[in-house]
C-alpha cells in the first residue's frame, strides 16, 4: 500500500499537471484499484481516502473542491475491488472455471460504476450542504463528468490494472493472490 501511495503521488506528474488531461486518464484511480485487488478492501479504501487528500495538501492537485468527492469515489473503488475480487474469484474461477482476467474485468467494471455513483452522490451532497462551491450537480453534468469524460481513463484502467495485478499474483507479492492460490 505504501508503494502504491508513492506511485499515486508521482503518477499524475506524467500528465504534466494538466487538469483536462489528468481527468481524461484519471491517474489516481490506478493505484487505488490495484491496491484494492492486491491488498484487500481495508487498505484499498484507506488509500482511496488518503491519496487525493494528500496530493491536494502537497501539490494543490486535485484542487480542493474536487479532492473531497474524489476521496469518497476512490475509497469506494478500493473497498469494492477489495471485496468483489476475492468473492468473484471464489465463485467464478473455482466454481465455473472462469479466467482470472474475466473476473478482474468484471470486478473493475462493477467497482468503477459503484465508485462513480458514490463520487457523484458525495459531490451532490457536498454542493448541497455548501461544503464545496460550484454549480449544482444535474443528472446531465453527473453523467458527463463521471462517465463520458472519463471513458478513456476507464479503458486504460481495464488494460493496465489487470496486467499489474496478474504480474503481482504471478510473483506472489499480493496477499490476496496468495490467499486465492491456496
Amino acid at each position: 500500500t505504501a508503494a502504491l501511495l508513492g506511485i499515486g503521488l508521482i503518477l499524475p506528474f506524467l500528465t504534466g499537471q494538466m487538469q483536462a488531461f489528468g481527468k481524461l486518464l484519471s491517474p489516481l484511480h490506478i493505484p487505488v484499484l490495484i491496491c484494492g485487488m492486491t491488498c484487500g478492501w481495508a487498505w484499498g479504501g484507506t488509500l482511496g481516502v488518503v491519496l487525493p487528500l494528500l496530493r491536494m495538501a502537497l501539490f494543490s492537485m486535485p484542487a480542493a473542491p474536487m479532492a473531497y468527492p474524489m476521496a469518497f469515489e476512490l475509497c469506494a473503488y478500493g473497498v469494492l475491488t477489495g471485496l468483489l475480487y476475492p468473492w468473484l474469484c471464489r465463485r467464478l474461477c473455482k466454481g465455473l472455471g472462469a479466467s482470472r482476467i474475466v473476473v478482474m474485468l468484471a470486478t473493475l467494471g462493477l467497482a468503477m460504476v459503484g465508485g462513480r455513483l458514490v463520487g457523484g452522490a458525495a459531490k451532490a451532497l457536498l454542493l448541497a450542504g455548501g461544503m464545496i462551491a460550484g454549480a449544482p450537480l444535474t443528472f446531465e453534468a453527473f453523467v458527463a463528468g463521471y462517465f463520458v469524460d472519463t471513458a478513456v481513463g476507464a479503458v486504460i484502467h481495464l488494460i493496465v490494472v489487470p496486467a499489474v495485478v496478474t504480474a503481482l499474483e504471478k510473483a506472489r507479492l499480493s496477499p490476496v493472490g496468495r490467499e486465492l492460490a491456496a
